[in-house]
């Protein structure tokens, strides 16, 4: 080494300082042609983390003694499939009501609701004990309080569209459903909002809207409350949701704040 390469700095590697922003799997760094031990050992802990939140069943009762203490009313069912391996092995059936919730729906079944919202389990029962309460007080903090005045209806092993038959039984204009997400190495307790103007059985996905990622290393409770308000609102007024129905709040929040002189003159606001 000449003395003048004694003066270049070290280069740092790209790729670990984007890992000071991300939790995906990135700069592992190597030992010979393997992964380093504990690199090792934390994929076998992310990956144990993952099985365990999809077979591990929810605790309906203290989530809903959960729910009581923060002030919400609620009303418990479950799909047609009778345990966790006939829901995983068989998703038609956690898209359907049982027999005997489906009875009890009916018989309590009063006048048109604006606004229903049902918690499922889904794919991960840790999202839902982890977040499903917080974001629920966020979003009674920005609706209106008609809309969140009714039960919210608790439902085990649950598909997205078990809310289709139970926001029609109950007549619901609209269902919002908060159900856990399919797990990922990172993300074991992701949750997710499923909003459905008119529900009804046979209802497609593409009917649907829908916000992912919510907990607080992703989408955060506040936000995730003012995005499903907006489009809760906006849905109601257009008489529609899924494709026909543009996530536009966070365009319309810039605006706002351009329209107060909060936001910076030097760039431009709005769609690019």
């Amino acid at each position: 080494m000449s003395d003048s390469d004694e003066n270049i700095p070290l280069s740092t590697d790209p790729w670990r300082q984007l890992k000071a922003f991300t939790n995906a799997r990135i700069a592992l760094g190597r030992v010979g042609s393997s992964l380093p031990t504990q690199e090792v050992l934390d994929f076998g802990m992310a990956h144990a983390m993952a099985r365990d939140a999809v077979h591990t069943p929810l605790d309906a009762e203290a989530f809903c003694a959960e729910l009581h203490a923060s002030g919400f009313e609620t009303v418990r069912v479950k799909s047609a499939a009778p345990d966790r391996a006939s829901y995983l092995l068989r998703p038609d059936l956690g898209r359907r009501l049982s027999e005997e919730c489906e009875s009890l729906l009916r018989a309590s079944a009063c006048k048109e609701r604006e606004v229903l919202f049902v918690i499922g389990d889904g794919l991960s029962s840790l999202a839902i004990a982890n977040h499903a309460r917080p974001l629920l007080e966020a979003l009674r903090a920005l609706m209106p309080a008609g809309q969140c005045r009714a039960p919210v209806v608790v439902a085990t092993q649950a598909r997205v569209a078990l809310s289709d038959p139970i926001g029609e039984l109950l007549s619901a204009r609209i269902v919002v459903m908060l159900i856990g997400e399919r797990p990922g190495l990172s993300s074991p307790d992701s949750l997710g909002i499923y909003i459905t103007y008119g529900p009804r059985i046979g209802r497609q996905d593409s009917e649907r809207n829908c916000i992912s990622n919510v907990r607080p290393e992703g989408l955060n409770y506040q936000a995730a409350a003012r995005k499903t308000r907006w489009l809760v609102d906006e849905a109601l007024r257009l008489r529609l949701s899924g494709i026909g129905l543009k996530d536009q709040s966070d365009v319309v929040e810039i605006g706002a704040a351009s329209s107060l002189g909060l936001a910076d003159k030097s760039e431009p606001v709005g769609l690019p």
